[in-house]
């Protein structure tokens, strides 16, 4: 990445295109006409193959993601970009934000299609939006990178379907959302500690742009248990559970033979 110091480029179309291409930051500030706070900037510059944003609601990581998705797709021809979301409402919502993105950049570029699911630029890039669907993912290979939108509701068996795809072309994964109980995929990987995941949490106290007074009023309306997750990115037991899961894992041994393993259920 370009940082102070570094020799400067000629300011020319083709000086500028590689300081952007070599730092999203400069891309999104220059190109996008959009300044990250400090944690979108250090996710931008992140080279980390696997990326966990447990975030809260407002706190702009949609446009931190769909900024990474045009970056990928604009300066690496013919990248492959899914934008996967628990229902199609929310992947279009996704998919309009980087279009709307896409409509920023000096001399838009060329596309050669261009839907409201989809979009291939004129460099063979693809950008794709999908609602969460085992069968609507398993026909894609080669993916550079995939955007799980709220990864929390999303079912488990869609986000095991979606790891092969990057076997190959060791492309990255990002998994955004706020936390939705302590079961799941998304639970799973951020708490386990050898998971290889960067991980990133953004609590509504981290966001200047959301007022203290805003939040005092949602924690008096919506209770401590929903307010933690919403806006706090607590992952905590549902209202209804009988067991806390702390202690049912520490029920839970390897040194205990089932009683009844090998038997077909």
């Amino acid at each position: 990445m370009l940082s102070e110091g570094t020799a400067s480029v000629p300011n020319t179309p083709l000086g500028r295109d590689l300081v952007w291409a070599l730092d999203p930051v400069s891309f999104a500030v220059e190109a996008l006409s959009f300044t990250p706070d400090p944690w979108q900037t250090g996710v931008l510059r992140s080279e980390a193959p696997k990326v966990i944003l447990n975030c809260c609601r407002q706190a702009g990581k949609s446009t931190i993601a769909s900024i990474l998705a045009l970056h990928r797709s604009y300066f690496y021809a013919g990248s492959l970009v899914l934008l996967v979301s628990p229902s199609l409402r929310q992947s279009g919502e996704l998919f309009r934000k980087v279009s709307d993105l896409l409509l920023r950049l000096p001399g838009v570029p060329e596309r050669k299609e261009d839907n409201k699911q989809s979009v291939v630029l004129a460099n063979g890039s693809r950008i794709v939006s999908l609602p969460s669907s085992e069968s609507t993912v398993r026909g894609f290979s080669g993916v550079d990178l995939i955007i799980l939108d709220e990864s929390a509701w999303v079912d488990d068996a869609l986000y095991t379907a979606l790891r092969p795809m990057l076997a190959v072309s060791r492309g990255r994964m990002i998994l955004m959302s706020t936390p939705h109980g302590r079961s799941g995929h998304f639970f799973n990987e951020w708490t386990r500690e050898d998971s290889g995941w960067e991980k990133v949490r953004i609590t509504a106290h981290d966001v200047p742009r959301i007022p203290k007074a805003f939040l005092d009023d949602e924690r008096s309306s919506l209770g401590a248990w929903t307010f933690s997750q919403e806006y706090e990115g607590r992952f905590v037991e549902g209202e209804d559970q009988l067991f806390r899961y702390q202690d049912v894992m520490r029920a839970v041994t390897s040194e205990v033979e089932p009683l009844f393993a090998g038997v077909a259920t």
